[in-house]
């Protein structure tokens, strides 16, 4: 019988599917053990009958040592003892009390007039995550790509991001709201400082990991440094870059726990945060999981997306593949004036086709 584990064994799809069903079911098996076998953890007692003790009351929850020294009182004194059910405190529900929120928490109208609903929180925080990486990869993907090209940009700017990324982004906290206010803006911000400063050394690095032997070809043949960067490298390259960014989204996600924080009173945070002070932890981790959902689908669509668009990593030719082909193709006349001048006078003397 083969071993399933080896170094760089393939596992086939089904050996991987199991294995990724396995990662969910695993930890969620051991909070189950941990929530419904009284013995292995459940620290508590809830009282069901107080009997004649006079510091407890039918509801209560107290430390099960505390439970038993009350209870060796009781007798001793030849008084009626206490009865209680195990239980884990209240920062742990069950799994089902945990299932139950995940469609409850979308009913439940805000403890207070004028704070958003469960859904709306959600929406909030992923307009302001997708809002604040989109901004920040406006700047930081090109100066990545430059950086990681061409020596000059590297030299410029690498010295002083290397020495800005090592700030933690929330202490930028109290002078974002500082100069931007108390809506959005300082949330954005954060998240923006948390994934920038990142980004443009993930991204520089993985432009250096070119091949120098295509470089080297192309210069050869005569391209000019900016045909060997737009036709050489960054095709080569791009289903790394692709890959650094889905990594980096990531990151915003975890950006925006500590944005949100300050500014305005909303977002997913805010929602926990206040579920937590009213002591509504199923409600808490109702919206963990919901986080956990949206980042994880978020990224298989992505992945998706990016087996589409690099078919040559191993991918299936897809619908974005056939119009980045189409678009590219030499014969669409569309972009005839991305081709050099020998490309044109072949290209009419052949009659429009190369």
């Amino acid at each position: 019988m083969n071993c399933p584990i080896g170094i760089r064994k393939n596992l086939g799809k089904r050996g991987s599917l199991i294995l990724a069903i396995l990662s969910f079911v695993l930890p969620l098996a051991v909070w189950s053990a941990v929530s419904y076998i009284p013995f292995l953890y459940h620290p508590l007692v809830q009282i069901t009958d107080a009997g004649d003790s006079m510091f407890c009351e039918p509801g209560d929850e107290i430390a099960k040592e505390n439970f038993a020294e009350e209870n060796a009182n009781l007798i001793a004194a030849g008084e009626k003892p206490m009865t209680g059910v195990r239980k884990n405190p209240t920062y742990l529900p069950a799994p089902h009390e945990v299932a139950k929120a995940l469609v409850t928490a979308f009913k439940m109208p805000p403890k207070r007039e004028g704070d958003l609903w469960f859904h709306e929180s959600i929406f909030h925080s992923i307009k302001i995550v997708f809002l604040a990486f989109f901004l920040s990869s406006l700047v930081g993907l090109p100066l990545g790509v430059l950086s990681g090209s061409i020596p000059f940009f590297e030299k410029l700017t690498a010295p002083f991001i290397e020495f800005f990324r090592y700030f933690p982004a929330p202490v930028f906290g109290a002078l974002a709201v500082a100069i931007l206010g108390i809506n959005d803006a300082p949330k954005v911000a954060i998240i923006i400082i948390g994934t920038f400063f990142q980004q443009v050394p993930m991204l520089s690095a993985t432009m250096r990991r070119a091949d120098p032997a295509l470089t080297e070809a192309a210069r050869t043949l005569g391209a000019s440094p900016a045909r060997i960067l737009m036709k050489v490298i960054i095709p080569e390259v791009a289903p790394k870059i692709y890959k650094d960014m889905r990594i980096l989204l990531g990151w915003a996600w975890t950006y925006l726990i500590v944005a949100e924080v300050v500014g305005t009173s909303s977002g997913i945070t805010w929602f926990i945060n206040q579920q937590a002070k009213y002591r509504n932890f199923d409600n808490v981790y109702a919206a963990i999981v919901i986080l956990g959902i949206i980042g994880l689908g978020c990224d298989l669509m992505l992945d998706k997306i990016g087996k589409d668009l690099f078919a040559w990593e191993g991918g299936r030719v897809g619908f974005l593949t056939k119009v980045r082909r189409e678009l590219m193709s030499p014969r669409n006349y569309v972009f005839s004036f991305r081709l050099t001048p020998e490309e044109k006078a072949l290209k009419e003397k052949n009659h429009g086709k190369l």
